[in-house]
């Protein structure tokens, strides 16, 4: 079975053919610019793919950063909505690339809850059915899975908006998100990171203050999860993640902030529980080749 997934980011479109057993066949990598001429590529990518492999998409995912409408009853169904990216709001992504490939299935939902799904499938939630997967980089976003099931509700989670204490020796006046002052992603992301010490992250020693601070952030988030959730586990990726010192770190505050309240075997081992992702970098773009599957099972019930 070939199947198409499509991970749209802000930056960039990871685009890619692969196969039910979540093999990569083939990728390709296109500049998130302006709608009409990324999709463009994004379609011609996979047009090219069928011709090269003598064979037909049976379904396409798409894992789109947002916000998006997930409402299948909705008029603005698969399109990313309210975006701050420029020149992005309200385009329909799923009904162009359902307009190229007219008698597939394509499957759309957020970047992070395709992540999430991609881990189910064959990464580090194979045992959970009940999850989240937040993904810490350039944003802040999460997704859910609650039994076996995508977590959509009202709209779909906005993770990273969460409010957070704003710790007293913070060097920056306010986060960096323009809607909160004191939100996960704009007191924890990449670009905060970086609006404090004018230096990105990566540059910055394993020991610097930034890092107890972010786990410090991560971790306030994390227990607002936990109490709400009550996943069975967390995984945590993005390019912030990169930095391993993170996690035990996030850990250990973690467990002092829930300060015995949940108790529970499993958060004796919390190296098992807050973990990174099984499918690594590649996790957005197996998720949306995850969603396509997603899609082609049901289609075919």
């Amino acid at each position: 079975m070939l199947l198409g997934g499509i991970e749209g980011g802000g930056t960039k479109f990871v685009c890619a053919v692969g196969t039910e057993t979540g093999d990569i066949l083939t990728s390709v990598t296109i500049p998130t610019t302006m709608p009409a001429a990324t999709l463009e590529q994004t379609i011609a990518f996979f047009k090219k793919q069928e011709v090269l492999h003598n064979q037909s998409l049976a379904a396409v995912g798409i894992g789109s950063f947002g916000p998006v409408d997930l409402n299948p009853q909705s008029e603005h169904y698969g399109y990313i909505t309210s975006t701050p990216k420029p020149n992005w709001g309200y385009t329909n992504v799923a009904g162009t690339v359902q307009q190229a490939f007219p008698d597939i299935p394509i499957g759309f939902d957020t970047d992070v809850n395709a992540a999430a799904l991609g881990e189910h499938r064959w990464g580090a939630a194979q045992n959970w059915d009940t999850f989240m997967y937040m993904t810490v980089g350039t944003g802040i976003g999460g997704g859910a899975m609650v039994s076996g099931r995508l977590l959509h509700g009202l709209i779909h989670p906005e993770m990273g908006h969460v409010l957070l204490r704003r710790r007293d020796d913070d060097p920056s006046e306010r986060g960096v998100c323009p809607f909160h002052d004191n939100c996960l992603e704009g007191l924890a992301c990449g670009p905060a990171i970086k609006s404090r010490w004018n230096i990105p992250g990566e540059q910055l020693p394993p020991d610097h203050a930034v890092w107890d601070l972010e786990a410090d952030y991560l971790a306030q988030a994390m227990v607002a999860f936990m109490t709400t959730l009550s996943p069975q586990g967390i995984i945590l990726g993005g390019s912030v993640m990169h930095q391993q010192q993170l996690f035990p770190m996030i850990r250990q505050k973690t467990l002092a902030l829930l300060n015995n309240y949940l108790r529970h075997p499993v958060l004796e081992h919390m190296d098992e529980y807050i973990v990174p992702p099984g499918l690594g970098d590649k996790a957005g773009v197996l998720g949306s080749i995850a969603l396509a599957l997603a899609a082609a099972e049901d289609s075919a019930r």
